[in-house]
């Protein structure tokens, strides 16, 4: 059986710019609908978060901002059903993601917060790439690879096509004045080939060898589904893919 491991923030914030909290965690489409896809494949789903602290739903994904209301509607029922994953993860750092064929980093400004930082985190995900192990970031989720990028003195996603949320998606939110840095350019300047759709928010994804990333919310669907047949065949490919 196929296991992954998908890897949550446990920040309940983002410190914006004008060092007021921001609500936040991780989005719940980018949490719910790959864990779906698993699901459906029959994989072996661990979750974890940094310290085994508990993982928030970005309250603000289960309103408007998530989608329409049916669709959110669901979103709500999806986070009732896995509350408990989210309520006592594993500890992260007592794991070794080698026992994982995939690591999964779903998104949310909770990563922006924690996982961009932590350098234990950081260094599991630098050891796991170096190595040659599978792993996929969907929007803000690829926040974690400024943590590996900041333990080593050069980037392990270095010349890495990869996509995130963009500069053009993050001016377009309630609180693109208050960003204290754009996950778009802390890419590109760690050297990382950053690639997006030509409009925001339509699903685009990329896959690198084995580095998968989703630009948007709308991507983390697509991206599950692209790592899912590409594991599942055993030949993971450089391509970018647009949906």
């Amino acid at each position: 059986m196929i296991s992954v491991l998908m890897v949550l923030s446990a920040a309940t914030h983002w410190t914006l710019s004008d060092d007021s909290r921001h609500p936040t965690g991780v989005w719940a489409e980018e949490f719910i609908s790959p864990h779906d896809v698993f699901t459906e494949a029959g994989w072996k789903i661990t979750v974890a978060t940094p310290g085994g602290r508990p993982a928030v739903i970005d309250p603000a994904s289960l309103g408007t901002a998530g989608g329409l209301f049916p669709r959110t509607n669901g979103f709500q029922d999806c986070v009732d059903r896995l509350s408990p994953l989210l309520r006592k993860p594993l500890n992260l750092y007592g794991l070794d993601l080698a026992d994982h064929d995939l690591v999964f980093y779903p998104g949310g400004y909770g990563s922006m917060e924690d996982l961009a930082q932590d350098a234990v985190a950081g260094a599991m995900l630098s050891e796991r790439v170096a190595t040659g192990g599978p792993v996929a970031f969907s929007c803000h989720g690829a926040a974690a690879a400024l943590g590996a990028t900041a333990c080593m003195d050069i980037s392990p996603f270095r010349g890495r096509v990869m996509t995130a949320f963009s500069n053009a998606e993050e001016r377009l939110t309630r609180i693109a004045p208050r960003v204290p840095w754009m996950l778009e350019d802390r890419l590109r300047a760690a050297g990382v080939e950053y690639s997006r759709a030509i409009l925001p928010f339509r699903p685009h994804v990329v896959a690198d060898r084995t580095v998968y990333s989703g630009q948007n919310p709308q991507s983390s669907g697509h991206l599950a589904r692209r790592v899912v047949a590409d594991l599942s065949a055993q030949s993971p490919s450089r391509v970018a893919v647009r949906h």
